[in-house]
């Protein structure tokens, strides 16, 4: 079951940078202005968070199939990818096109999380490692696509990835009945996804998780950026743009399932703070290193920070569902993806706008805001009590 899951989110995270892998052919088509980058990427998670929130407040995986969820996501956000190949369209159209992608990616990516929780208690961490790491490989897919169809149209990513992401579903559904886990909800709490909160140790992890999320896709984001601009600043520097993107931010795939596999071993959250932690050193490191003029280096620093970035995410996913209500355990996961991308949003756009006002070498300090404030969430932690098993009201 595992294998169907990693597959098929891995084939429908695909769509995700479908955008931001062509770019620049976009741009040559609709002469949009150099913040378009931060609008297209901020599109596809806009939609996310209003998918996610919308599944989460009508409690959609808990009360229906989660596979059945997955399906029917996975093929409207292939159709809405591909209306971005349509021959005429605006900068309205295709912001629009990304946002309705992004809105039906959110019963895929937490569906997928939710489906694995369902199978699997007993080593969670490790389920979860797999999994993220898919939606990482996935992300970074179509930057090698855009690589090894250079010369060819750029719809062929488009049509690519919208195929991949029509398969992952189908497989799915005709592979992965509901797992023998689920507790499904019997009725439509409108507040059942607060309740997740009430947790200490869920409150913890999730905050963990919003620093992470802060950092998180703004790398990715601007990761082609950073080895444009490395290659402009330095004409003798040949760095292959979309082949180095895809490599690098799928090199963070492995370090999920590293830390999947070490959280058999230790406990998850502490693996996830020192992660936490070591992206943290990079972005602080960051002006010294992106503009260096060693190549060697700058592509070092990259591989670690994207292997640090990402390693923490499925260890909060898995103490975020091992502290969710189980009758809500879908819910409560979408509601704190939905908190975490739109906290990308601003990250994304923040970055965006002092790209244009400050040096360059300098904009991505700011990235270390998210991990301070995720790590003092994480070292305070949850307060032992000896009323720890009562009910407490809702608090944040």
């Amino acid at each position: 079951m595992l294998v169907v899951i990693v597959i098929a989110q891995f084939f429908c995270t695909s769509l995700w940078f479908a955008g931001n892998a062509i770019l620049n052919d976009i741009l040559l088509h609709i002469h949009a202005g150099p913040g378009f980058v931060a609008h297209l990427t901020s599109a596809v998670q806009f939609g996310f968070i209003s998918g996610t929130l919308s599944f989460a407040v009508l409690a959609v995986t808990d009360r229906y199939s989660p596979s059945l969820v997955f399906f029917l996501s996975a093929v409207m956000a292939a159709l809405f990818n591909l209306a971005v190949s349509m021959n005429g369209n605006s900068i309205a159209g295709i912001l629009c096109y990304r946002f309705l992608t992004g809105f039906f990616l959110a019963g895929i990516y937490p569906v997928g999380l939710k489906i694995a929780s369902d199978y699997y208690q007993k080593g969670l961490g490790k389920s979860l490692g797999f999994l993220v790491g898919a939606l990482v490989v996935g992300t970074a897919f179509p930057h090698l696509l855009k690589s090894i169809t250079t010369g060819f149209p750029w719809k062929y990513v488009i049509y690519a990835t919208s195929a991949l992401s029509f398969i992952g579903g189908l497989t799915l559904f005709l592979s992965v009945p509901d797992g023998p886990f689920r507790r499904p909800a019997q009725q439509l709490e409108i507040t059942a996804f607060l309740t997740g909160f009430r947790n200490r140790k869920f409150r913890s992890a999730a905050l963990g998780y919003f620093g992470h999320m802060w950092e998180l896709y703004a790398f990715w984001a601007f990761l082609p950026v950073m080895l444009k601009t490395y290659n402009d600043r330095f004409p003798g520097s040949v760095l292959n743009v979309p082949f180095l993107s895809f490599t690098i931010i799928a090199s963070g795939g492995l370090a999920c399932v590293i830390s999947g596999l070490l959280s058999q071993k230790l406990e998850p959250k502490k693996i996830a703070t020192l992660s936490l932690f070591l992206s943290c050193l990079c972005c602080l490191f960051s002006p010294l290193v992106l503009f260096s003029g060693v190549d060697s280096l700058l592509l070092l620093f990259l591989f670690f920070w994207s292997l640090v970035v990402i390693a923490d995410s499925p260890l909060f996913s898995t103490v975020i569902a091992q502290n969710a209500p189980e009758e809500s355990r879908g819910t409560s996961l979408t509601i704190v993806n939905c908190i975490g991308f739109a906290i990308t949003i601003v990250s994304i756009q923040i970055i965006s706008a002092l790209s244009t006002k400050i040096n360059g070498q300098y904009v991505y300090l700011f990235l270390a805001i998210g991990p301070l404030l995720g790590l003092s969430a994480l070292l305070k932690g949850p307060k032992k009590s000896s009323h720890a098993h009562k009910k407490k009201p809702l608090s944040f």
